[in-house]
């Protein structure tokens, strides 16, 4: 069974800058189908306005052509979420809202964040395992 997982954006930006860490291995993981990727169309459009922000530019080094290129490439291994649900407000961080909603209305596995903090109240209450990247890792790595 292949794990369904919500990336928040900071573990997508974190994986294009790192190609060393978890995050990037996720990625490759997905990539090559060990994961399953669940994104609505407003995270998705969030991961795409967030890695093109020049100071993440800067940061990752890839260029807008390239970032097209690697998002249309993952696209093809992500499985749309629509939410038929929300929630609001569960999070200080109102960004944070439509990356829990995607997992609660995909039903994923689990949220991979870097915000552990930001998001363990909401997850408690809705039962949704919440994991760092690292933790992740250790997860697919058991069941790949």
């Amino acid at each position: 069974m292949k794990l369904k997982l919500v990336l928040d954006t900071n573990v997508l930006v974190t994986a294009f800058c790192n190609q060393n860490g978890a995050s990037h291995l996720l990625m490759r993981h997905a990539l090559s189908d060990k994961i399953v990727l669940l994104a609505s169309p407003a995270l998705w459009l969030e991961y795409e306005a967030v890695l093109k922000r020049p100071q993440i530019r800067l940061r990752h080094g890839i260029s807008l052509e390239n970032i097209d290129i690697v998002l249309d490439t993952l696209a093809a291994h992500v499985s749309p979420v629509n939410l038929n649900y929300l929630w609001r407000p569960q999070l200080k961080d109102q960004n944070d809202e439509m990356v829990l909603e995607t997992a609660l209305n995909a039903s994923a596995d689990a949220l991979v964040t870097f915000n552990t903090k930001d998001f363990a109240a909401a997850a408690d209450r809705f039962s949704l395992k919440l994991v760092t990247p690292a933790q992740c890792i250790t997860l697919t790595g058991d069941i790949l």
